[in-house]
């Protein structure tokens, strides 16, 4: 779980991290194996061979007979070696051993210490392009400076540039392509978002990797099946709603030429209920699918649908920022985001003597807050309210009618802008319905 923990989130990064990683281990292989088996042994060779010079110039110096003459082997040491030699008659230095401050010190240190049988001093520090050897003689001090490139080798420079050139370069490689391949799949994504939230996408094309491409036709095919079912649905309803509107209608005509007739007043109530719960049963089918999104003020939006409660008598406050419309303006389908207020509104008119509504932008959404001081709803019935003709009329209060609609046609709408509605416990003692809509 820790593990999982430190894994990029986005698909891009866990991509790039798997070409990456690879990437990172050969190079670090590569790096230990060229430290093990090149770096370190031509560094052992080269240190060996200068070693070698110095026992040979110690070796030469202390030759008993016809030996050189210090000028000679000061000359023949810088022709033949590239060394500068000097020698200090009867100089004596602090024979005791110092640290190696580095790895060609260390290298260095040891191959003198195999072949010149002396006290000696080794100095890569003070030079800044010698390395200083001293060696003690019996006569004095062999003083030996020695060039520092002739210590080191140019490969290993050449090979970590190498190395870090083409890490960089596949690197670049990979993230432009990796780019490029997740750019349609980002656009999949935004195609399948903003289709869920009501907007078509008619200029949205496969494109990318086969994978991707046949992902982005499966949508296609699913977005012209949806809409061709919301088609046919609306056809449908269009002619059902007209087909029960006639008898309706005949039968309202007929009442009302009964006059006052006591027996004709449950029949008329009876014929207002068909058609409240007919027009309740067609808008939550219907789904308001024919409706486009539009930039819209929902600070507008909300209070219209609370003058609409107001002028029913309803005691209903509402509480907006100064500059509610431009803060809480998002594309929304009008009419169908209204049906969602004023079903959550006329739902908290009709089981509270109260209402509170209020509006405000967070971070990455709207939020709209409807309180009632009505009994509430326990929290164990909260989700099976939403429920197609659910009622839960034993909580409530009874003598309020519906058709157990209103909170599935709202959570509907507000889910179809890819929000949602979620109930909970009011500061005023009864239920709270939040909606929230993306920005």
């Amino acid at each position: 779980m820790k593990f999982k923990r430190l894994l990029p989130l986005s698909l891009f990064g866990r991509s790039l991290l798997i070409m990456v990683t690879p990437l990172v281990i050969v190079q670090v292989v590569a790096a230990w194996v060229f430290y093990d088996r090149h770096w370190e042994t031509v560094s052992r060779r080269l240190a060996t061979a200068l070693a070698g010079e110095v026992a040979f110039l110690v070796e030469m110096r202390e030759r008993p007979g016809d030996e050189p003459t210090d000028r000679d082997l000061v000359v023949g040491a810088l022709r033949h070696f590239d060394l500068q030699v000097t020698f200090e008659a009867g100089a004596h230095f602090d024979t005791r051993a110092a640290e190696a401050a580095s790895i060609v010190q260390t290298l260095l240190t040891g191959a003198l210490a195999e072949r010149v049988r002396r006290a000696f001093i080794v100095d890569t520090e003070t030079l800044p392009r010698d390395v200083e050897i001293q060696v003690q003689l019996d006569e004095g001090v062999m003083r030996v400076i020695a060039p520092r490139k002739r210590l080191y080798s140019s490969t290993a420079i050449l090979f970590l540039m190498w190395m870090i050139g083409t890490a960089l370069v596949t690197a670049g490689i990979a993230i432009h392509f990796l780019r490029r391949q997740i750019r349609p799949i980002l656009k999949l994504a935004h195609a399948a978002d903003s289709f869920g939230r009501g907007i078509d996408v008619p200029a949205f094309r496969p494109e990318g990797a086969a994978e991707v491409r046949q992902a982005a036709r499966a949508f296609l095919l699913m977005r012209e099946r949806l809409i061709r079912q919301i088609t046919q649905r609306t056809e449908m309803l269009a002619g059902v709603s007209h087909d029960l509107r006639t008898p309706l209608t005949r039968m309202r005509l007929e009442l009302a030429m009964l006059g006052d007739n006591p027996d004709a007043k449950g029949i008329a109530d009876d014929v207002a209920e068909m058609e409240r719960m007919i027009e309740g049963y067609l808008a939550f089918a219907r789904g308001e699918g024919s409706e486009m999104p539009t930039p819209t003020g929902l600070g507008s939006l909300v209070a219209e649908v609370v003058d609409g409660a107001r002028r029913s008598a309803q005691d209903v406050t509402i509480t907006l920022d100064a500059e509610a419309d431009t803060a809480l303006t998002v594309p929304v389908r009008p009419n169908a985001f209204k049906r969602c207020l004023a079903n959550l509104i006329g739902n908290a008119c009709r089981h509270g003597r109260h209402v509170a509504v209020s509006a405000h932008r967070l971070t990455d959404s709207i939020e709209i807050l409807v309180d009632d001081d009505g009994p509430g709803i326990p929290p164990g019935s909260r989700e099976e309210v939403f429920r197609p003709f659910f009622r839960l009329d034993r909580s409530r209060n009874p003598q309020t009618g519906g058709t157990g609609l209103g909170l599935t046609i709202a959570r509907d709408v507000a889910r179809g802008h890819g929000g949602d509605v979620i109930l909970e416990s009011a500061p005023l003692g009864g239920l709270r319905a939040r909606v929230t809509v993306p920005v």
